[in-house]
């Protein structure tokens, strides 16, 4: 299946579409690239990645079809995506969350004229960023916080 091919349940637009397809993720990810190359309070962040960034922005690009939507491009390749594991070799902040989130914004700015398309996509990644951070303080990773997590998703579990 390639990066044009949706499949939805009938009368359901994804997001994908909405925002474009595959045309607008690439513009996307390119966009989001090119902030972080000039943002320099992203510096710390494009040091995390290798100095050609093809291969980051197609697995971005992909990650991205398949979450807004799309056809399943990236877990066919990667499988279950496991971001925050992926990325636990980074040290990953507040003031990282907040530049990758500022280079993101921008991005979907410039590239998503879907304006509820675009708050949608903002709201969930900014809930994405701030669960990758993983320096100390994090208040996913702090006792009551995350046990009263783990005692609600028991609880919705239990109650399937």
């Amino acid at each position: 299946m390639d990066r044009d091919t949706v499949e939805t349940t009938a009368g359901e637009t994804s997001l994908f579409e909405r925002i474009g397809g595959a045309t607008t993720v690439d513009r996307l990810v390119e966009a989001f690239y090119a902030r972080i190359e000039a943002f320099p309070d992203a510096g710390t962040i494009r040091a995390m990645h290798r100095p050609d960034l093809a291969r980051t922005k197609d697995i971005l690009k992909r990650y991205l079809t398949e979450w807004t939507g799309g056809p399943p491009v990236y877990s066919v390749e990667r499988g279950h995506p496991r971001l925050r594991r992926r990325h636990l070799r980074f040290s990953i902040g507040e003031a990282e969350r907040d530049a990758w989130l500022a280079c993101m914004t921008g991005a979907l700015e410039e590239t998503v004229a879907d304006a509820e398309a675009r708050r949608q996509i903002l709201s969930d990644v900014t809930s994405l960023a701030d669960w990758m951070r993983n320096q100390p303080g994090n208040p996913h990773d702090l006792g009551e916080a995350h046990a009263s997590n783990c005692r609600t998703t028991l609880v919705q579990i239990t109650e399937i």
